[in-house]
């Protein structure tokens, strides 16, 4: 990820309200607009090295592809982001549309894409979600972009179908599956990481010879953020960057100062 100017980045989380179609959107796309802007100036404010602009307000999330208009309306805010900022950021479209979120950041000259199943299948609150790699990748030769694709492994608020090994799985998402990065998480929104799974990643992964840096999807905080960072390659972060450590909340920017500082 040679678009950071670090060799262990800190990604933070844009995470945006309600859209409209979705059952909690209040009706103001103008104030979406200015929470954007407000976090992302915080961030970058506070010092992290790139930003992940995801749909988390959008719940029930749809399985896999969105509407035309979540597509067209998370477009125009990643425009408005890349106006707004000088540093990387990426897109996360929510439950696991990475052919939008590809698309989008194609688009808007985004860095990178999160994608929550890359390869394989999950059992979540969606139902079960399949891996589409040989879709993505293909889909990014297409539109002649070099957007990195960062791939979670057990993603958080899912189960797997049946347990496999670490290193089989590492080497699907890498080898088989195309995927420039690893993503490793606890089990839910906020949750700390399972050190000895992140440890089995980077051991995977290293064990391969595989050129994929780990980084931390969840559970990151100014006091677990050293130690973890020196076993992962970067992390992104969201709720520890919230006024009162709560995911929906606005951005606090001394918070980010916080964390930023801890691993500087």
């Amino acid at each position: 990820m040679d678009f950071f100017s670090t060799e262990t980045p800190i990604i933070g989380m844009v995470h945006l309200p309600p859209l409209p179609g979705s059952p909690g959107f209040e009706g103001d796309r103008d104030e979406i607009r200015a929470r954007l802007l407000e976090d992302a100036a915080a961030l970058e404010s506070g010092g992290v090295d790139g930003i992940m602009l995801e749909n988390f307000g959008d719940a029930p999330f749809y399985p896999d592809r969105v509407p035309r208009h979540v597509v067209a309306d998370v477009a125009a805010l990643a425009g408005t982001l890349r106006e707004n900022v000088s540093i990387p950021f990426g897109v996360n479209i929510l439950r696991n549309d990475v052919q939008s979120a590809l698309g989008i950041a194609a688009a808007t000259d985004g860095a990178f894409v999160r994608v929550n199943v890359h390869t394989g299948a999950r059992l979540t609150d969606q139902g079960l979600v399949e891996g589409m790699a040989h879709e993505t990748v293909r889909l990014r030769d297409q539109l002649d972009t070099d957007v990195a694709i960062l791939a979670d492994i057990d993603v958080k608020h899912s189960a797997p179908l049946a347990e496999r090994s670490h290193d089989e799985v590492v080497g699907e998402l890498v080898e088989r599956g195309g995927a420039d990065g690893i993503i490793v998480s606890g089990t839910g929104t906020g949750e700390a990481v399972d050190t000895t799974v992140l440890e089995a990643v980077v051991n995977a992964r290293d064990a391969r010879g595989l050129d994929a840096p780990v980084l931390i999807g969840s559970g990151v905080t100014p006091e677990t953020a050293p130690e973890l960072l020196s076993v992962a390659d970067g992390a992104i972060v969201g709720t520890a960057l919230k006024e009162d450590g709560k995911t929906t909340n606005p951005v606090d920017e001394a918070a980010v100062e916080r964390l930023v500082a801890s691993v500087r």
